[in-house]
């Protein structure tokens, strides 16, 4: 004949029974709350892509673009760079707010607040353009290692580009 259990061990078992639920309970609160931080971090990104979008487009930067776009080559560029910062010429002001956008959206990627996917689809090719196009301007200006984060963006970038793209051969 079977034994009924004691209070000791029925008292056991229903406090490993409490301590079980109350584990499951803790375990979903966690994955919940992971999927809360994710979501929350898409937002943010979202917010921050929306925001600097809109720089993108806003009258200062389509200005320095403008002063841009007027050079053919880097080499025009960095003559015409030269020359500004030396003068103190409102013109190279309104150049570096271009230097200063790309530097800071490396920033921002480089400390993960900022997607790199996210830039390749938004920008690809045309950063490392941009840089190819500033790279001896800014050196020029300022020396090798100036707006770093720009150059090293563009490098990630690059490279990203270069192995997505196809290889083909005839």
């Amino acid at each position: 004949m079977a034994v009924a259990p004691n209070w000791a061990e029925q008292l056991t078992a229903i406090a490993t029974t409490i301590g079980a639920v109350g584990l499951s309970g803790a375990i979903i609160a966690a994955v919940y709350a992971g999927q809360q931080v994710r979501e929350a971090r898409r937002g943010r990104q979202a917010q921050m892509a929306a925001e600097f979008i809109r720089r993108w487009n806003e009258d200062a930067l389509v200005e320095a673009r403008r002063l841009i776009d007027r050079f053919q080559t880097p080499e025009e560029l960095s003559a015409a760079f030269q020359q500004y910062v030396a003068s103190g010429a409102p013109e190279a002001y309104v150049l570096y707010r271009e230097l200063d956008y790309f530097e800071q959206l490396a920033a921002l990627e480089q400390r993960g607040a900022f997607d790199f996917e996210l830039i390749r689809l938004l920008l690809g090719r045309t950063l490392t353009a941009r840089w190819e196009m500033w790279k001896p301007a800014v050196e020029a200006a300022h020396g090798p290692g100036t707006y770093h984060m720009f150059e090293a963006l563009a490098g990630k970038m690059r490279a990203a580009v270069d192995e997505s793209s196809p290889r083909g051969g005839a």
